[in-house]
């Protein structure tokens, strides 16, 4: 049995599909930024109230503390003039004030101002006109402005993050915020989905489904629930993974013979084979320039990590460190490698520069799966298998900062992705 649902579908679904997701963070980060979020002046009507929304999201990047703070009489607002002796005192290198005001048309007006403490001047501020139940999409957004005004980097707390959750005997491909919540289905089945894999624009997924009792690669349109077959040839197809452009995806068949990497077009036209091995060749991504396919590979002997150009020609080693690392995922930045190594009978996550072959081990974890990168590069979302069940974890690229993200309805998770930048 199979349902693919758009997801304007979904409101009659969500009590059964819909799961929230519980953030415990596990490790202690670097030094964070002291920010002081204030409740923002009206914002009540809004329960749970934006504030601490973007706090939750500021703090759960690692390098962000939000500063306990007493109730305010009257409430400050983005227009109120600063005392900024007064918020140094309470330790505050950053400070957020703003407003809600509800409109005449049932929706509200948020407007805010983020101040430097430590400088004593105003960074910036902006202002959002949003239904109530796109609270949670403004915060988000809210924390986005946050984050790079005081990182330079982008935040990435409006992305979304994709997912696999087994229930019994039951398969869904969900879709949630960063932060875990908001989750719908995109997906249900009976059979296993797996590698779900976003595309540039985030309009997109592709992934394999065993839906017709052998593995078939989809490419799914998020925004109506379409979808199509993008391969479906003879023996196996899976693995698949989308070229920056969009335009390509990679994919691994055993159509002729042994698991070899092809790419097609999302329609799955234009089919040609880039390895020739007699090994196992799988698990293809691509570099962020476009100019090199990472893929998992033991043609030496045991799983090793290989790189080639698209157009073909003879495959790189890159991995030397242990005798299995697999699901290579280079970082937005294209600098670093991350994948799964087996380090002392333990399967954690691995770093590798790029450029000079330096490796770092950033988990701690018995089983590690699927590693997945913030688009701003800055986490690392995954899989973590805890006695035989899956559950979601992040940890920060530097390895300091780790979190657990614990699927509150149970289940089985697995397989994440971590969606790009929605412009």
């Amino acid at each position: 049995m199979l349902r693919t649902l758009g997801f304007a579908a979904l409101l009659a679904w969500l009590s059964l599909a819909h799961a929230q997701l519980a953030i415990e963070i596990t490790g202690a980060g670097a030094q964070r930024i002291p920010i002081a979020i204030v409740p923002l002046a009206g914002e009540k009507a809004l329960p749970p109230g934006l504030s601490s929304l973007v706090r939750a999201d500021l703090e759960r990047s690692g390098l962000f503390r939000g500063l306990e703070l007493p109730p305010f009489s009257p409430e400050p607002n983005e227009n109120t003039n600063i005392n900024y002796a007064e918020w140094r005192s309470r330790l505050a290198d950053a400070l957020v004030v703003g407003s809600v005001t509800p409109r005449p048309d049932g929706r509200f007006d948020a407007n805010f101002r983020l101040y430097d403490v430590v400088k004593q001047k105003p960074i910036g501020g902006l202002g959002f006109t949003f239904a109530k139940e796109q609270t949670r999409v403004t915060a988000h957004r809210i924390a986005d402005f946050v984050y790079e005004k005081l990182t330079g980097e982008k935040g990435v707390f409006s992305t979304r993050i994709a997912y696999v959750v087994k229930r019994g005997n039951r398969y869904e491909l969900q879709i949630a915020d960063a932060d875990g919540e908001g989750a719908e289905t995109a997906l249900a089945s009976f059979e296993p989905i797996i590698s779900p894999a976003w595309s540039p624009d985030g309009r997109r997924l592709a992934y394999v489904s065993f839906e017709n009792k052998k593995p078939v690669v989809y490419v799914h349109s998020l925004l109506d629930g379409k979808r199509n077959v993008a391969a479906n040839f003879r023996g196996s197809n899976s693995a698949p993974a989308w070229s920056p452009d969009g335009k390509t995806l990679a994919v691994t068949l055993s159509r002729e013979g042994g698991s070899q990497i092809f790419l097609l077009n999302p329609d799955g036209s234009n089919v040609r084979r880039i390895t020739t091995s007699s090994a196992i060749d799988t698990e293809p991504r691509y570099s962020p320039d476009g100019k090199w396919i990472y893929f998992t590979s033991d043609r030496g002997g045991t799983p090793q990590i290989y790189r080639m150009a698209p157009t073909g020609g003879e495959p790189q080693r890159v991995t030397f460190e242990g005798s299995y690392n697999v699901s290579p995922r280079p970082s937005p930045d294209g600098k670093s490698l991350a994948y799964i190594t087996r380090n002392s009978g333990k399967f954690q996550v691995a770093l590798q520069d790029l450029a000079n072959r330096q490796v770092q081990i950033i988990t701690d974890s018995d089983r590690d799966e699927s590693p997945s990168y913030a688009p701003n590069g800055r986490m690392i979302l995954l899989a973590t298998v805890i006695g035989g069940r899956g559950l979601l974890s992040a940890v920060s690229a530097d390895g300091r900062f780790k979190q657990r993200l614990s699927a509150a309805t149970g289940g089985d998770v697995r397989e994440p992705a971590w969606g790009p930048f929605i412009e």
